[in-house]
C-alpha cells in the first residue's frame, strides 16, 4: 500500500539537489547569531527569497540544557501561528543541534508534538506517523535538521540530504505545529520564531 507520506533513504544525488534550493543569499548578510552560529537574514529556497522570521533556542529541563537552535524563514513576515502554519507559501525551519540527542529521545518528542498540536478538525493517518517517525535519525552536535513546507508538502533533510518528502500538506502542516501550534513543547521557543522580524 502507498502511503500520503512518502520517506525515501538519502542518496549523494538528494544532497547536492538540497544543496541547491537551500542556499544563503549572498553577499552574505547576518541578522544574528546563536549559540556562536551566523544566522542569514535571507535564504533562498526553491528559488524564492525567504526572510528570516525570528530564531531562538530549544532548552531542557530547570538546568537549561540547550538542546538547539531554531530559525523560521518565511516569504513574508508572520506572527500569527494559525496563518504562519496554514500558509500555502514556501516555508524553511532550520534546526542546529547543540546538545546530542538519540534517535529514540526525537522521535518520542515528535511523537507527543504532533499528539498535542493535531486537534480537530486535524487527522494524521497512523501509517504517515509511523513511517515518520521510522527516519527519525539521532542527531549529533553541528547536525542541522531542515523542514522545508511548500503548498503542496514538505522535505525534510538532515546535513543537506534528504531523507524524505510529505506528500499531504495537512501532514506537513502538523509537523509545522508541532512548533507554533497551541501545546508546543517550547512556549518561549514558538514565540521567539514569530517575532515577525529578525
Amino acid at each position: 500500500m502507498r502511503h500520503s507520506l512518502s520517506l525515501v533513504s538519502a542518496f549523494s544525488r538528494c544532497a547536492f539537489m538540497m544543496l541547491m534550493i537551500v542556499t544563503p543569499i549572498w553577499p552574505k548578510a547576518y541578522a544574528a547569531q546563536l549559540e556562536g552560529v551566523e544566522v542569514p537574514e535571507t535564504m533562498q529556497v526553491l528559488g524564492k527569497a525567504l526572510h528570516l522570521n525570528g530564531l531562538g533556542l530549544r532548552t531542557y529541563s530547570i538546568l537549561d540544557i540547550h538542546i538547539y537552535a531554531a530559525s523560521l524563514y518565511l516569504e513574508h513576515f508572520g506572527t500569527d501561528p494559525d496563518q504562519v502554519i496554514h500558509s500555502p507559501e514556501t516555508k524553511l525551519l532550520a534546526v542546529r543541534f547543540v546538545h546530542a540527542v538519540s534517535a529514540e529521545e526525537a522521535q518520542k518528542a515528535w511523537r507527543t508534538g504532533l499528539e498535542n498540536n493535531c486537534v480537530a478538525p486535524c487527522h494524521l493517518d497512523p501509517n504517515d506517523v509511523a513511517t515518520f517517525l521510522s527516519r527519525v535519525p539521532e542527531m549529533h552536535v553541528g547536525d542541522v535538521f531542515n523542514l522545508i513546507f511548500t503548498r503542496n508538502g514538505g522535505t525534510v533533510t538532515v546535513n543537506g540530504q534528504q531523507i524524505g518528502t510529505i506528500s499531504r500538506k495537512q501532514f506537513a502542516d502538523a509537523i509545522l505545529a508541532t512548533f507554533l501550534g497551541p501545546n508546543p513543547s517550547a512556549p518561549e521557543l514558538k514565540q521567539d520564531l514569530l517575532r515577525g522580524h529578525p
